[in-house]
């Protein structure tokens, strides 16, 4: 056993998570840290926050990896007065290194909804937007998946209440609760920009974040249509159902998927990495208040 220098270790992320398979928009890779520096222990969070930053501190890890980027839009200081400024400087006073695997991450083979898939005890079938650029068709944003047997709204609703981490969110859902689900489409993060991919994929239900009012609205008023009669290509491949997750919660299963890969390689490199994944919740929704009605009665009657 050996211990790394952080250059070989990104060396090793980057063949897992390519910097240039990220979005022009996006800002991956790393931050802060000397490639020169030893790294013997190594911790993954979604989000590179202060409470992640202290968590890292704790346990002497020398590299910190996040899922989302600390300066996505860039900035003009790094002063600790600001809470990013903040982070920067504990990372550099404890000597530990910031790297970000983030659009790279998504489309991975195996990526952040392939986690986010197994979470859930799916099969994944295919990318549910591929990636041109891969021969093998494996590579994308999202995945097509099925389930081992088919189960209604309502128990699917369950099961991503019960396997995903716990948030003040839970899951909402969009769809008659006893229509069956047999293939479902899931995308890690914010996902209501796919939806006309998931119309084509011609699946059942798509779980997600950060579903915006009117794109759901719409899509399920299309939903309604197709439901009313209407054959056209479109409306006939309008899933029966919506699963809006916390955003937090449907990426932090990738961070367990990525542990095991660099556990993988430490254990072939010989560098006998010690490497965790942090259990701190970093959804900033901290608590959620049920409506007094019951939703299905928006009116509050009494039964």
């Amino acid at each position: 056993m050996f211990v790394p220098r952080l250059s070989e270790v990104i060396a090793a992320l980057d063949v897992l998570w390519p910097p240039e398979r990220a979005e022009g928009w996006d800002a991956v890779g790393t931050v802060c840290g000397d490639p020169d520096q030893e790294v013997s222990r190594v911790l993954f969070a979604v989000d590179p926050v202060q409470d992640i930053v202290d968590e890292a501190v704790k346990r002497g890890a020398d590299l910190l990896v996040t899922h989302h980027p600390l300066y996505l839009r860039g900035t003009t200081t790094v002063a600790a007065s600001t809470f990013k400024g903040r982070v920067v400087h504990t990372l550099i006073k404890h000597d530990i290194a910031l790297h970000v695997a983030h659009t790279n991450a998504d489309t991975a083979d195996p990526g952040v909804s392939d986690a986010l898939a197994g979470a859930l005890d799916l099969r994944v079938v295919r990318p549910l937007v591929p990636d041109p650029s891969d021969p093998d068709g494996r590579r994308g944003l999202g995945r097509v998946c099925e389930l081992d047997h088919p189960l209604t709204v309502r128990e699917f609703a369950a099961r991503a209440a019960e396997r995903l981490p716990a948030t003040a969110q839970g899951i909402r859902v969009a769809g008659d609760p006893e229509a069956l689900v047999r293939t479902v489409a899931v995308s890690g993060g914010s996902g209501d920009s796919l939806f006309e991919n998931v119309r084509a994929a011609g699946v059942d239900a798509f779980l997600t974040a950060d579903l915006r009012h009117h794109p759901a609205s719409e899509f399920m008023a299309a939903r309604a249509h197709s439901a009313q009669g209407a054959h056209s290509a479109q409306s006939a491949h309008t899933p029966l159902a919506l699963f809006d997750a916390a955003h937090w919660a449907t990426e932090w299963p990738w961070c367990e998927l990525a542990a095991t890969q660099l556990d993988e390689i430490s254990d072939r490199k010989g560098w006998g990495l010690r490497v965790h994944v942090s259990k701190t919740v970093t959804d900033p929704w901290t608590a959620h208040a049920a409506s007094a009605a019951d939703p299905s009665d928006p009116l509050g009657a009494p039964n």
